[in-house]
Protein backbone atom coordinates (compact mmCIF):
# COMPACT_ATOMS: atom_id res chain seq x y z
CA UNK A 1 0.00 0.00 0.00
CA UNK A 2 1.27 3.47 -0.92
CA UNK A 3 0.93 5.90 1.99
CA UNK A 4 -1.18 8.98 1.24
CA UNK A 5 0.78 12.20 0.83
CA UNK A 6 -1.25 15.39 0.52
CA UNK A 7 -0.39 17.27 -2.72
CA UNK A 8 0.12 20.57 -0.89
CA UNK A 9 2.76 21.93 -3.29
CA UNK A 10 0.54 21.31 -6.29
CA UNK A 11 -2.47 22.91 -4.58
CA UNK A 12 -0.52 26.03 -3.62
CA UNK A 13 1.00 26.31 -7.10
CA UNK A 14 -2.47 26.22 -8.62
CA UNK A 15 -3.96 28.72 -6.18
CA UNK A 16 -1.06 31.16 -6.26
CA UNK A 17 0.12 31.15 -9.83
CA UNK A 18 -2.67 29.75 -12.01
CA UNK A 19 -5.85 30.99 -10.35
CA UNK A 20 -4.05 34.03 -8.88
CA UNK A 21 -5.71 33.82 -5.50
CA UNK A 22 -4.15 37.13 -4.43
CA UNK A 23 -6.84 38.85 -6.52
CA UNK A 24 -9.28 37.93 -3.76
CA UNK A 25 -9.38 40.51 -1.00
CA UNK A 26 -9.12 38.16 1.99
CA UNK A 27 -6.35 35.95 0.58
CA UNK A 28 -3.46 35.52 3.04
CA UNK A 29 -0.75 33.46 1.38
CA UNK A 30 1.26 32.51 4.45
CA UNK A 31 -1.87 31.65 6.42
CA UNK A 32 -3.11 29.50 3.54
CA UNK A 33 0.16 27.58 3.46
CA UNK A 34 0.11 27.09 7.24
CA UNK A 35 -3.48 25.84 7.34
CA UNK A 36 -2.99 23.45 4.42
CA UNK A 37 0.22 22.16 5.94
CA UNK A 38 -1.39 21.49 9.31
CA UNK A 39 -4.40 19.76 7.79
CA UNK A 40 -2.14 17.71 5.52
CA UNK A 41 -0.35 16.33 8.58
CA UNK A 42 -3.67 15.45 10.21
CA UNK A 43 -4.98 13.85 7.02
CA UNK A 44 -1.84 11.79 6.47
CA UNK A 45 -1.58 10.65 10.09
CA UNK A 46 -5.21 10.20 11.15
CA UNK A 47 -7.67 10.19 8.23
CA UNK A 48 -5.82 8.28 5.51
CA UNK A 49 -4.94 5.21 7.62
CA UNK A 50 -8.70 4.65 8.16
CA UNK A 51 -9.54 4.70 4.45
CA UNK A 52 -8.90 1.00 3.81
CA UNK A 53 -10.41 0.09 7.19
CA UNK A 54 -13.61 1.90 6.31
CA UNK A 55 -13.74 0.29 2.88
CA UNK A 56 -13.36 -3.19 4.36
CA UNK A 57 -15.76 -2.81 7.29
CA UNK A 58 -18.30 -0.37 5.89
CA UNK A 59 -21.04 1.37 7.84
CA UNK A 60 -23.60 -0.97 9.45
CA UNK A 61 -27.24 -0.61 10.45
CA UNK A 62 -27.70 -2.08 13.94
CA UNK A 63 -31.06 -1.88 15.72
CA UNK A 64 -32.12 1.07 13.60
CA UNK A 65 -28.92 3.08 14.06
CA UNK A 66 -25.83 3.38 11.89
CA UNK A 67 -22.51 2.26 13.32
CA UNK A 68 -19.41 3.69 11.69
CA UNK A 69 -16.24 1.62 11.12
CA UNK A 70 -13.54 1.27 13.76
CA UNK A 71 -11.64 4.47 14.46
CA UNK A 72 -14.00 6.83 12.65
CA UNK A 73 -15.54 8.20 15.85
CA UNK A 74 -12.15 8.97 17.35
CA UNK A 75 -10.94 10.57 14.11
CA UNK A 76 -14.04 12.73 13.93
CA UNK A 77 -13.53 13.85 17.51
CA UNK A 78 -10.02 14.99 16.63
CA UNK A 79 -11.34 16.71 13.50
CA UNK A 80 -13.99 18.57 15.47
CA UNK A 81 -11.66 19.48 18.34
CA UNK A 82 -9.23 20.90 15.80
CA UNK A 83 -11.91 23.31 14.62
CA UNK A 84 -11.92 21.96 11.07
CA UNK A 85 -15.72 21.70 10.85
CA UNK A 86 -15.94 25.45 11.42
CA UNK A 87 -13.33 26.37 8.85
CA UNK A 88 -15.71 28.62 6.86
CA UNK A 89 -18.07 29.65 9.67
CA UNK A 90 -17.93 33.30 10.83
CA UNK A 91 -15.90 33.99 13.94
CA UNK A 92 -18.96 35.33 15.77
CA UNK A 93 -20.38 31.81 15.60
CA UNK A 94 -17.18 30.12 16.75
CA UNK A 95 -15.69 29.44 13.32
CA UNK A 96 -12.33 30.23 11.73
CA UNK A 97 -13.83 32.30 8.88
CA UNK A 98 -11.00 31.42 6.49
CA UNK A 99 -11.03 32.00 2.74
CA UNK A 100 -13.12 29.70 0.57
CA UNK A 101 -9.94 29.08 -1.43
CA UNK A 102 -8.16 27.65 1.61
CA UNK A 103 -11.24 25.59 2.43
CA UNK A 104 -11.16 24.23 -1.13
CA UNK A 105 -7.60 23.03 -0.59
CA UNK A 106 -8.55 21.42 2.71
CA UNK A 107 -11.57 19.73 1.12
CA UNK A 108 -9.43 18.21 -1.63
CA UNK A 109 -6.90 16.86 0.87
CA UNK A 110 -9.72 15.45 3.02
CA UNK A 111 -11.26 13.67 0.02
CA UNK A 112 -7.95 12.26 -1.11
CA UNK A 113 -7.23 10.89 2.36
CA UNK A 114 -10.69 9.52 3.17
CA UNK A 115 -13.52 10.35 0.79
CA UNK A 116 -16.09 8.38 2.77
CA UNK A 117 -15.54 10.37 5.96
CA UNK A 118 -15.38 13.61 3.98
CA UNK A 119 -18.80 12.76 2.55
CA UNK A 120 -20.31 12.60 6.03
CA UNK A 121 -18.64 15.82 7.18
CA UNK A 122 -18.57 17.82 3.97
CA UNK A 123 -22.13 19.17 3.82
CA UNK A 124 -21.66 21.35 6.90
CA UNK A 125 -20.17 24.38 5.04
CA UNK A 126 -23.13 24.40 2.66
CA UNK A 127 -25.59 24.16 5.55
CA UNK A 128 -23.89 27.07 7.30
CA UNK A 129 -23.96 29.14 4.10
CA UNK A 130 -27.66 28.38 3.65
CA UNK A 131 -28.44 29.50 7.20
CA UNK A 132 -26.41 32.68 6.72
CA UNK A 133 -28.40 33.55 3.59
CA UNK A 134 -31.89 32.32 4.47
CA UNK A 135 -32.04 31.50 8.19
CA UNK A 136 -33.48 33.73 10.88
CA UNK A 137 -31.20 35.29 13.47
CA UNK A 138 -32.48 32.73 15.98
CA UNK A 139 -31.77 29.81 13.64
CA UNK A 140 -28.27 31.10 12.96
CA UNK A 141 -27.51 31.56 16.64
CA UNK A 142 -28.81 28.10 17.52
CA UNK A 143 -27.36 25.99 14.73
CA UNK A 144 -24.23 27.56 13.26
CA UNK A 145 -22.16 27.31 16.49
CA UNK A 146 -23.20 23.66 16.87
CA UNK A 147 -22.29 22.91 13.25
CA UNK A 148 -18.99 24.79 13.51
CA UNK A 149 -17.98 22.99 16.70
CA UNK A 150 -18.75 19.56 15.27
CA UNK A 151 -21.46 18.88 17.85
CA UNK A 152 -23.90 18.52 14.95
CA UNK A 153 -23.42 17.22 11.41
CA UNK A 154 -25.81 18.01 8.57
CA UNK A 155 -27.43 16.26 5.63
CA UNK A 156 -29.22 17.31 2.45
CA UNK A 157 -32.53 15.46 2.07
CA UNK A 158 -33.57 15.97 -1.51
CA UNK A 159 -34.07 12.73 -3.46
CA UNK A 160 -37.12 10.49 -3.26
CA UNK A 161 -37.87 7.15 -4.88
CA UNK A 162 -40.02 8.84 -7.52
CA UNK A 163 -38.21 12.18 -7.58
CA UNK A 164 -34.56 12.15 -8.51
CA UNK A 165 -33.66 14.73 -11.13
CA UNK A 166 -37.33 15.72 -11.44
CA UNK A 167 -37.79 17.70 -8.23
CA UNK A 168 -41.31 18.74 -9.14
CA UNK A 169 -42.34 15.16 -8.29
CA UNK A 170 -41.37 15.48 -4.61
CA UNK A 171 -44.06 14.02 -2.36
CA UNK A 172 -42.64 14.49 1.16
CA UNK A 173 -45.24 16.71 2.83
CA UNK A 174 -44.81 19.64 5.16
CA UNK A 175 -47.93 20.56 7.11
CA UNK A 176 -48.32 23.51 9.46
CA UNK A 177 -50.23 23.02 12.69
CA UNK A 178 -50.68 25.01 15.87
CA UNK A 179 -47.16 24.35 17.11
CA UNK A 180 -45.19 24.61 13.88
CA UNK A 181 -44.38 22.42 10.88
CA UNK A 182 -44.38 18.64 10.59
CA UNK A 183 -42.83 16.46 7.88
CA UNK A 184 -44.22 13.20 6.55
CA UNK A 185 -42.62 11.15 3.81
CA UNK A 186 -39.46 9.33 2.75
CA UNK A 187 -36.13 10.42 1.37
CA UNK A 188 -33.49 8.19 -0.23
CA UNK A 189 -29.77 8.40 -1.03
CA UNK A 190 -29.10 10.58 2.04
CA UNK A 191 -25.34 10.73 2.64
CA UNK A 192 -24.61 10.58 6.36
CA UNK A 193 -28.33 10.18 7.07
CA UNK A 194 -27.29 8.62 10.35
CA UNK A 195 -23.98 7.98 12.12
CA UNK A 196 -22.64 7.62 15.64
CA UNK A 197 -19.91 10.27 15.55
CA UNK A 198 -21.68 13.58 16.26
CA UNK A 199 -24.11 14.29 19.08
CA UNK A 200 -26.80 15.38 16.64
CA UNK A 201 -27.75 15.43 12.97
CA UNK A 202 -29.47 18.39 11.35
CA UNK A 203 -31.41 17.42 8.24
CA UNK A 204 -32.07 20.06 5.59
CA UNK A 205 -35.22 18.73 3.95
CA UNK A 206 -36.87 19.86 0.72
CA UNK A 207 -40.57 19.14 1.18
CA UNK A 208 -43.89 20.05 -0.41
CA UNK A 209 -45.68 22.74 1.59
CA UNK A 210 -47.94 23.72 -1.31
CA UNK A 211 -50.21 21.83 -3.67
CA UNK A 212 -48.90 19.23 -6.13
CA UNK A 213 -50.01 21.40 -9.03
CA UNK A 214 -47.75 24.18 -7.74
CA UNK A 215 -44.80 22.14 -8.92
CA UNK A 216 -41.43 23.58 -7.91
CA UNK A 217 -43.14 26.66 -6.44
CA UNK A 218 -44.77 24.43 -3.82
CA UNK A 219 -41.43 23.32 -2.34
CA UNK A 220 -39.95 24.74 0.85
CA UNK A 221 -36.78 24.06 2.81
CA UNK A 222 -36.93 22.85 6.42
CA UNK A 223 -34.61 22.13 9.31
CA UNK A 224 -35.31 18.86 11.10
CA UNK A 225 -33.23 17.54 13.97
CA UNK A 226 -32.80 13.78 13.89
CA UNK A 227 -34.83 12.06 16.59
CA UNK A 228 -37.51 9.50 17.32
CA UNK A 229 -39.72 10.80 14.52
CA UNK A 230 -36.99 10.26 11.88
CA UNK A 231 -36.22 6.60 11.17
CA UNK A 232 -33.45 4.95 9.16
CA UNK A 233 -35.21 2.24 7.21
CA UNK A 234 -32.11 1.00 5.37
CA UNK A 235 -28.57 1.83 4.30
CA UNK A 236 -27.51 1.11 0.74
CA UNK A 237 -25.03 -1.59 -0.29
CA UNK A 238 -22.83 0.40 -2.67
CA UNK A 239 -20.03 -0.13 -5.17
CA UNK A 240 -17.77 2.25 -3.25
CA UNK A 241 -17.71 4.67 -0.33
CA UNK A 242 -18.55 1.80 1.98
CA UNK A 243 -17.88 3.81 5.12
CA UNK A 244 -20.24 6.59 4.09
CA UNK A 245 -23.76 5.54 5.17
CA UNK A 246 -26.21 6.29 2.36
CA UNK A 247 -29.56 6.10 4.10
CA UNK A 248 -33.24 5.86 3.37
CA UNK A 249 -35.08 8.02 5.91
CA UNK A 250 -38.72 8.00 6.94
CA UNK A 251 -40.21 11.15 8.50
CA UNK A 252 -43.34 10.58 10.64
CA UNK A 253 -44.84 13.80 12.00
CA UNK A 254 -41.27 15.04 12.36
CA UNK A 255 -41.04 18.50 13.86
CA UNK A 256 -39.40 21.00 11.53
CA UNK A 257 -38.63 24.68 11.05
CA UNK A 258 -39.08 26.60 7.82
CA UNK A 259 -35.90 28.10 6.36
CA UNK A 260 -36.50 31.24 4.33
CA UNK A 261 -39.84 31.93 2.70
CA UNK A 262 -42.47 29.30 2.05
CA UNK A 263 -42.31 28.18 -1.58
CA UNK A 264 -38.71 29.37 -1.91
CA UNK A 265 -37.17 26.04 -0.99
CA UNK A 266 -35.44 25.33 -4.27
CA UNK A 267 -33.53 28.62 -4.21
CA UNK A 268 -32.45 27.98 -0.64
CA UNK A 269 -31.49 24.38 -1.37
CA UNK A 270 -29.35 25.42 -4.32
CA UNK A 271 -27.06 27.23 -1.89
CA UNK A 272 -26.18 23.81 -0.48
CA UNK A 273 -26.17 22.15 -3.90
CA UNK A 274 -23.87 24.66 -5.62
CA UNK A 275 -21.35 24.26 -2.81
CA UNK A 276 -21.75 20.49 -3.07
CA UNK A 277 -21.15 20.47 -6.83
CA UNK A 278 -17.85 22.31 -6.57
CA UNK A 279 -16.95 20.01 -3.69
CA UNK A 280 -17.69 17.00 -5.92
CA UNK A 281 -15.38 18.47 -8.56
CA UNK A 282 -12.64 18.63 -5.94
CA UNK A 283 -13.37 15.02 -5.00
CA UNK A 284 -12.64 14.13 -8.62
CA UNK A 285 -9.39 16.08 -8.44
CA UNK A 286 -8.47 14.30 -5.21
CA UNK A 287 -9.02 10.88 -6.75
CA UNK A 288 -7.02 11.79 -9.84
CA UNK A 289 -4.14 12.97 -7.68
CA UNK A 290 -4.29 9.92 -5.43
CA UNK A 291 -4.41 7.55 -8.41
CA UNK A 292 -1.42 9.34 -9.91
CA UNK A 293 0.46 9.06 -6.64
CA UNK A 294 -0.15 5.32 -6.31
CA UNK A 295 0.67 4.54 -9.93
CA UNK A 296 3.82 6.69 -9.98
CA UNK A 297 5.19 5.15 -6.79
CA UNK A 298 4.53 1.64 -8.09
CA UNK A 299 5.99 2.32 -11.54
CA UNK A 300 9.16 3.78 -10.07
CA UNK A 301 9.75 0.71 -7.89
CA UNK A 302 8.56 -2.18 -10.06
CA UNK A 303 11.39 -3.82 -12.05
CA UNK A 304 10.08 -4.92 -15.43
CA UNK A 305 12.15 -5.70 -18.56
CA UNK A 306 15.44 -4.11 -19.56
CA UNK A 307 16.68 -0.83 -20.88
CA UNK A 308 18.44 -0.58 -24.22
CA UNK A 309 21.81 -0.91 -22.49
CA UNK A 310 20.71 -4.21 -20.96
CA UNK A 311 20.33 -2.92 -17.41
CA UNK A 312 17.14 -3.70 -15.47
CA UNK A 313 14.28 -1.35 -16.31
CA UNK A 314 11.52 -0.10 -14.09
CA UNK A 315 7.96 0.33 -15.27
CA UNK A 316 8.41 4.09 -15.35
CA UNK A 317 11.14 3.65 -17.98
CA UNK A 318 8.67 2.32 -20.55
CA UNK A 319 7.12 4.82 -22.97
CA UNK A 320 3.56 3.56 -22.68
CA UNK A 321 3.67 3.70 -18.88
CA UNK A 322 5.15 7.19 -19.05
CA UNK A 323 2.23 8.18 -21.26
CA UNK A 324 -0.30 6.96 -18.70
CA UNK A 325 1.50 8.56 -15.76
CA UNK A 326 1.70 11.89 -17.56
CA UNK A 327 -1.99 11.71 -18.44
CA UNK A 328 -2.89 11.10 -14.80
CA UNK A 329 -0.81 14.08 -13.72
CA UNK A 330 -2.26 16.25 -16.47
CA UNK A 331 -5.81 15.36 -15.48
CA UNK A 332 -5.21 16.00 -11.77
CA UNK A 333 -3.44 19.33 -12.10
CA UNK A 334 -5.56 20.62 -14.96
CA UNK A 335 -8.86 19.78 -13.23
CA UNK A 336 -7.57 21.33 -10.02
CA UNK A 337 -6.71 24.55 -11.84
CA UNK A 338 -10.19 24.65 -13.37
CA UNK A 339 -11.76 24.38 -9.91
CA UNK A 340 -9.49 27.02 -8.41
CA UNK A 341 -10.19 29.46 -11.24
CA UNK A 342 -13.91 28.94 -10.62
CA UNK A 343 -13.46 29.50 -6.88
CA UNK A 344 -11.55 32.75 -7.46
CA UNK A 345 -14.35 33.99 -9.72
CA UNK A 346 -16.89 32.97 -7.08
CA UNK A 347 -15.05 34.83 -4.34
CA UNK A 348 -14.53 37.95 -6.41
CA UNK A 349 -18.26 38.06 -7.03
CA UNK A 350 -18.05 40.23 -10.15
CA UNK A 351 -19.31 37.69 -12.69
CA UNK A 352 -21.98 35.41 -11.17
CA UNK A 353 -23.14 34.28 -14.61
CA UNK A 354 -19.63 33.08 -15.36
CA UNK A 355 -19.52 31.18 -12.07
CA UNK A 356 -22.84 29.53 -12.97
CA UNK A 357 -21.31 28.50 -16.31
CA UNK A 358 -18.04 27.22 -14.78
CA UNK A 359 -19.57 25.20 -11.95
CA UNK A 360 -21.11 22.41 -14.09
CA UNK A 361 -18.01 22.39 -16.31
CA UNK A 362 -15.84 21.73 -13.28
CA UNK A 363 -18.21 19.10 -11.94
CA UNK A 364 -18.34 17.21 -15.25
CA UNK A 365 -14.68 17.38 -16.17
CA UNK A 366 -13.13 16.83 -12.74
CA UNK A 367 -15.39 13.92 -11.84
CA UNK A 368 -14.56 12.17 -15.11
CA UNK A 369 -10.88 13.02 -14.67
CA UNK A 370 -10.86 11.20 -11.32
CA UNK A 371 -12.47 8.11 -12.84
CA UNK A 372 -10.14 8.12 -15.85
CA UNK A 373 -7.00 8.59 -13.74
CA UNK A 374 -8.04 5.73 -11.44
CA UNK A 375 -8.67 3.49 -14.44
CA UNK A 376 -5.24 4.35 -15.82
CA UNK A 377 -3.75 3.56 -12.42
CA UNK A 378 -5.27 0.09 -12.50
CA UNK A 379 -3.71 -0.42 -15.93
CA UNK A 380 -0.27 0.77 -14.78
CA UNK A 381 -0.30 -1.67 -11.88
CA UNK A 382 -1.52 -4.49 -14.10
CA UNK A 383 -2.57 -7.55 -12.13
CA UNK A 384 -1.82 -5.79 -8.86
CA UNK A 385 -4.17 -3.01 -9.92
CA UNK A 386 -6.97 -5.55 -9.99
CA UNK A 387 -6.16 -6.63 -6.43
CA UNK A 388 -6.99 -4.66 -3.31
CA UNK A 389 -3.42 -4.53 -2.01
CA UNK A 390 -2.55 -1.11 -3.43
CA UNK A 391 -6.02 0.48 -3.00
CA UNK A 392 -6.16 1.73 -6.59
CA UNK A 393 -9.36 -0.29 -7.11
CA UNK A 394 -10.92 1.51 -4.15
CA UNK A 395 -9.96 4.84 -5.71
CA UNK A 396 -11.88 3.87 -8.87
CA UNK A 397 -14.90 2.59 -6.93
CA UNK A 398 -15.06 5.67 -4.73
CA UNK A 399 -14.53 8.03 -7.66
CA UNK A 400 -17.24 6.48 -9.82
CA UNK A 401 -20.11 8.08 -7.91
CA UNK A 402 -18.87 11.62 -8.57
CA UNK A 403 -20.20 11.57 -12.14
CA UNK A 404 -23.64 10.58 -10.80
CA UNK A 405 -24.48 12.39 -7.59
CA UNK A 406 -25.16 16.12 -7.18
CA UNK A 407 -26.69 16.00 -10.63
CA UNK A 408 -25.73 13.35 -13.17
CA UNK A 409 -23.17 14.66 -15.62
CA UNK A 410 -25.56 14.39 -18.56
CA UNK A 411 -27.96 16.78 -16.83
CA UNK A 412 -25.15 19.28 -16.28
CA UNK A 413 -24.11 18.94 -19.91
CA UNK A 414 -27.64 19.75 -21.02
CA UNK A 415 -27.65 22.75 -18.71
CA UNK A 416 -24.38 24.03 -20.20
CA UNK A 417 -25.68 23.72 -23.76
CA UNK A 418 -29.11 25.25 -23.11
CA UNK A 419 -29.60 27.50 -20.08
CA UNK A 420 -25.87 28.22 -19.92
CA UNK A 421 -25.89 29.86 -23.35
CA UNK A 422 -28.83 32.20 -22.66
CA UNK A 423 -27.06 34.65 -20.38
CA UNK A 424 -23.71 36.45 -20.52
CA UNK A 425 -21.84 33.59 -18.85
CA UNK A 426 -20.78 31.93 -22.12
CA UNK A 427 -19.38 35.20 -23.49
CA UNK A 428 -17.55 35.83 -20.21
CA UNK A 429 -16.20 32.29 -20.49
CA UNK A 430 -14.60 33.20 -23.83
CA UNK A 431 -12.98 36.23 -22.19
CA UNK A 432 -11.67 34.03 -19.39
CA UNK A 433 -10.16 31.57 -21.87
CA UNK A 434 -8.31 34.42 -23.59
CA UNK A 435 -6.94 35.62 -20.27
CA UNK A 436 -5.74 32.15 -19.29
CA UNK A 437 -4.36 31.25 -22.72
CA UNK A 438 -2.27 34.35 -23.20
CA UNK A 439 -0.51 33.96 -26.54
CA UNK A 440 -1.07 30.20 -26.85
CA UNK A 441 -2.23 29.60 -30.41
CA UNK A 442 -3.08 26.02 -29.50
CA UNK A 443 -5.85 27.37 -27.26
CA UNK A 444 -6.87 30.45 -29.23
CA UNK A 445 -7.52 28.47 -32.41
CA UNK A 446 -9.79 26.12 -30.46
CA UNK A 447 -11.51 29.10 -28.86
CA UNK A 448 -12.38 30.58 -32.26
CA UNK A 449 -13.91 27.28 -33.32
CA UNK A 450 -15.81 27.04 -30.04
CA UNK A 451 -17.27 30.54 -30.37
CA UNK A 452 -18.69 29.60 -33.75
CA UNK A 453 -20.22 26.47 -32.25
CA UNK A 454 -21.61 28.47 -29.33
CA UNK A 455 -23.31 30.94 -31.68
CA UNK A 456 -24.84 28.12 -33.71
CA UNK A 457 -26.09 26.39 -30.57
CA UNK A 458 -27.85 29.57 -29.45
CA UNK A 459 -29.93 29.49 -32.62
CA UNK A 460 -30.56 25.76 -32.69
CA UNK A 461 -33.95 24.28 -31.80
CA UNK A 462 -32.37 20.93 -30.93
CA UNK A 463 -29.39 22.02 -28.82
CA UNK A 464 -29.97 19.12 -26.43
CA UNK A 465 -28.91 16.65 -29.12
CA UNK A 466 -25.44 18.21 -29.20
CA UNK A 467 -25.27 18.87 -25.47
CA UNK A 468 -22.83 16.10 -24.61
CA UNK A 469 -20.38 16.91 -27.40
CA UNK A 470 -20.62 20.65 -26.81
CA UNK A 471 -20.17 20.42 -23.05
CA UNK A 472 -17.23 18.05 -23.38
CA UNK A 473 -15.55 20.36 -25.90
CA UNK A 474 -16.22 23.36 -23.66
CA UNK A 475 -14.73 21.63 -20.62
CA UNK A 476 -11.72 20.52 -22.65
CA UNK A 477 -11.16 24.09 -23.86
CA UNK A 478 -11.20 25.27 -20.23
CA UNK A 479 -8.80 22.46 -19.30
CA UNK A 480 -6.33 23.36 -22.05
CA UNK A 481 -6.49 27.06 -21.26
CA UNK A 482 -5.62 26.24 -17.65
CA UNK A 483 -2.71 24.13 -18.86
CA UNK A 484 -1.50 26.97 -21.07
CA UNK A 485 -1.43 29.11 -17.93
CA UNK A 486 0.30 26.33 -15.97
CA UNK A 487 3.01 26.04 -18.62
CA UNK A 488 3.53 29.80 -18.61
CA UNK A 489 4.26 29.80 -14.86
CA UNK A 490 5.90 26.38 -14.62
CA UNK A 491 9.15 27.88 -13.32
CA UNK A 492 7.31 28.75 -10.09
CA UNK A 493 6.58 25.10 -9.35
CA UNK A 494 9.14 23.06 -7.36
CA UNK A 495 9.34 20.63 -10.33
CA UNK A 496 9.03 22.71 -13.54
CA UNK A 497 10.05 19.79 -15.81
CA UNK A 498 7.15 17.71 -14.53
CA UNK A 499 4.68 20.53 -15.17
CA UNK A 500 5.95 21.04 -18.72
CA UNK A 501 5.77 17.31 -19.48
CA UNK A 502 2.20 17.15 -18.19
CA UNK A 503 1.29 20.26 -20.19
CA UNK A 504 2.47 18.62 -23.41
CA UNK A 505 0.55 15.48 -22.53
CA UNK A 506 -2.59 17.54 -21.86
CA UNK A 507 -2.50 18.99 -25.37
CA UNK A 508 -2.06 15.56 -26.88
CA UNK A 509 -5.10 14.01 -25.17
Amino acid sequence: MTAFVAPVEDILFSLRHVAEADRVADWDDSLAADILGHFAQFAEGVLAPLNAVGDAQGARLVDGRVRMPDGFGEAYEQLANGGWQGLRAPERFGGMDVSALVAAGVSEVFSGANHALQMVCGLVPGAIETLLHFGTAEQQALWIPRLASGEVLSTMCLTEAGAGSNLSAIQCRAVQNGTGWQLDGEKIFISGGDQDMSSGILHLVLARSGAVEDGLNGLSLFLCLAGEDVHVTRIEDKLGLHASPTCQLAFHNARAELVGAEGDGLRAMFTVMNHARLDVALQGVAHAARASQIATAYAQERVQGRRRDGSPARLSDHADVQRMLEEQDALANGARAMCHVAFVELEQGNRPDLVAFLTPLCKVFASEAGIRAADLGIQVLGGYGYLNEYQIGQVWRDARITAIYEGANGIHERSIATRGLKGPGADQFADLIRDLAGSSDRVLVRLEEWEGWRDRMRLADTAEHEAHAFAQATARLFFLACWAKCAGVADRHPDPARIMASAERAFSL
